[in-house]
């Protein structure tokens, strides 16, 4: 079987008034299908970039990312954002949740936005806040609910379009170790029983040993 995510040859730059910063130089990366995979690498070396590249968040420089048949390096801008709204769901460590409307509306959102007919993301939201143990807060805005709470409405906002793969940029990372270990559990129970493949950043080392790898970005290369 052919790996799901492929990322080869990969470079990123970011231009500044002066030299260029090259952050990812020539990365190579291969999950397979519902694979959960660990990122680790300290801080500032370009982690959150990674995550946004292969997600398609953001334009890589050269070489090829793959999601299983589709090659984001070969599509137009427009093409791309199509694809990941279909395809990848993203969890970040703050929740970015719309604090005006309630966790039903926050995760219908992605439904809304590809077109779906609102009766259809509703549903699919209740389902998905129901899965995450949130059928009692559907109600309730951001500033209503607990970090983990928000955290879990977050999860489920990224995985309410029951994307292929999930990014999930330190997740945990402004939560209290219980509350992270819920999350933590969330996430491995949509791993096992949905097949989502998962790349994870983490400082974590109690998530990444929960990883069926663990890999360390380091000089722009993953090893």
């Amino acid at each position: 079987m052919s790996p799901f995510l492929v990322a080869e040859g990969v470079h990123k730059s970011y231009r500044t008034a002066g030299a260029p910063i090259h952050v990812l130089r020539g990365l190579d990366l291969s999950a397979d299908r519902g694979e959960m995979i660990a990122v680790v690498g300290a801080s500032g070396v370009g982690k959150s970039t990674l995550l946004h590249v292969l997600g398609g968040l953001d334009r890589f420089d050269g070489g090829a990312i793959r999601i299983g048949e589709a090659d984001l390096s070969a599509m137009s801008d427009a093409e791309v954002v199509a694809f990941r709204n279909r395809n990848v769901g993203f969890v970040f460590q703050f929740h970015h949740l719309l604090p005006e409307f309630n966790a039903l509306e926050n995760v219908m959102m992605p439904g809304l936005i590809r077109g779906l007919r609102p009766a259809e993301a509703e549903q699919r939201a209740r389902t998905v806040l129901e899965r995450v143990g949130l059928e009692a807060r559907l109600t309730h805005k951001p500033g209503e609910l607990s970090g983990g709470e928000q955290q879990r409405v977050a999860v489920a906002r990224a995985v309410a379009m029951s994307p292929r793969v999930v990014m999930a940029d330190e997740p945990t990372g402004n939560l209290d170790p219980v509350t992270g270990a819920e999350v933590h559990t969330l996430l491995m129970d949509l791993n096992r029983d949905h097949g989502i493949t998962l790349v994870i950043v983490t400082h974590n080392e109690e998530l990444s040993r929960l990883a069926h790898r663990t890999l360390r970005l380091q000089n722009g290369k993953l090893h």
